[in-house]
């Protein structure tokens, strides 16, 4: 007998949605290696990412040696490429979804269409003041932490690592890269939920009940001061510009997929690439879920994980009821 499925979603992935092992104690090596390489090793955003970051590194970066000294020609170059970057990822997602309807509302999770009017959206609309606020204020705080760590990195102020001086902690850095962004982004996140901050700053996210592309990083300037700045680990371990650039672009670019709206991009009828995480939907309906990603557990650590059953649901509902 099929499980119950909770109601109002068109599609529901497959559930129980789960964790990252790489937590779960006793260690499982082979779940760790099979987690490792779904997320790195296939067609995945991880992997895309580092070949978007090497990119701009050898073709569109400017020399450390420049980054010495601030100076509108270099830091106005790494802001234009990000620019555009978010506007080829969150506006080309946009395109094919949303407006020419290229999978229709296969892998859909939320049946309704994006909202084109209401008061609450600063420019009338939720698509146009998604981009409003991404591309003003998110790639503003995007290009301002890069180059701070570029000119660090230049002047001696933060520690620069070279390949020839350990390949493996060059390599591996990529791997611990999202692993930490998960480690911040909760706390932050959970920052953010705090009534003062949350209306002061969040509510500007959390407009989108139902999100598209462009909602990713469609976030109070505040919200955007304080999602960026796990960068600033960087201070501390060292890195090369390359792990910067993987590092923010990730953030950035990953934002705008993770809000697709769609589990998956389908070619042929056929899962192709991984986007939109049922998880973090089900945070922007129900608020109070799901406050992490998962790459790390802390949802299920301190009871606010759903993991999309209808038994999830209903626990979710209680916890609702006993705090009214």
């Amino acid at each position: 007998m099929p499980k119950a499925k909770i109601k109002g979603w068109n599609h529901i992935p497959n559930v129980p949605i789960k964790v990252s092992p790489l937590f779960n104690w006793p260690l499982k090596p082979l779940e760790v290696l099979k987690w490792i390489w779904k997320s790195w090793f296939i067609i995945t955003e991880n992997l895309i990412l580092i070949v978007v970051a090497c990119i701009s590194f050898f073709w569109f970066h400017p020399p450390l040696e420049q980054a010495q000294t601030f100076s509108i020609e270099w830091v106005a170059k790494l802001h234009v490429r990000n620019i555009l970057l978010l506007s080829a990822v969150a506006g080309g997602l946009h395109l094919y979804f949303y407006t020419f309807t290229q999978q229709g509302q296969k892998l859909k999770y939320d049946p309704r269409p994006l909202s084109k009017s209401g008061r609450q959206f600063t420019l009338g609309g939720q698509v146009r003041d998604n981009m409003f606020w991404s591309l003003g204020s998110g790639v503003f705080f995007w290009t301002s932490y890069e180059a701070l760590m570029f000119w660090a990195m230049a002047n001696g102020w933060a520690p620069v690592l070279l390949w020839v001086d350990s390949p493996v902690w060059f390599i591996f850095l990529f791997l611990l890269t999202p692993i930490w962004i998960s480690f911040h982004f909760y706390w932050i996140h959970r920052l953010l939920h705090w009534p003062p901050v949350y209306k002061l700053a969040h509510a500007l996210h959390h407009r989108n009940i139902n999100v598209g592309p462009w909602s990713g990083l469609s976030m109070h300037p505040l919200e955007h001061l304080l999602f960026f700045s796990s960068i600033l680990i960087h201070f501390l371990v060292p890195a090369h510009p390359l792990h910067i650039l993987f590092h923010m672009q990730h953030q950035s670019l990953t934002a705008a997929t993770s809000h697709t709206g769609f589990e998956n991009l389908l070619v042929k009828d056929s899962k192709t690439l991984a986007l939109g995480t049922f998880h973090h939907q089900l945070h922007h309906r129900y608020f109070e879920v799901n406050y992490g990603n998962l790459q790390m557990p802390w949802d299920k650590w301190f009871g606010s994980f759903h993991d999309g059953t209808a038994e999830a649901h209903e626990r979710m509902k209680h916890r609702q009821t006993k705090k009214g």
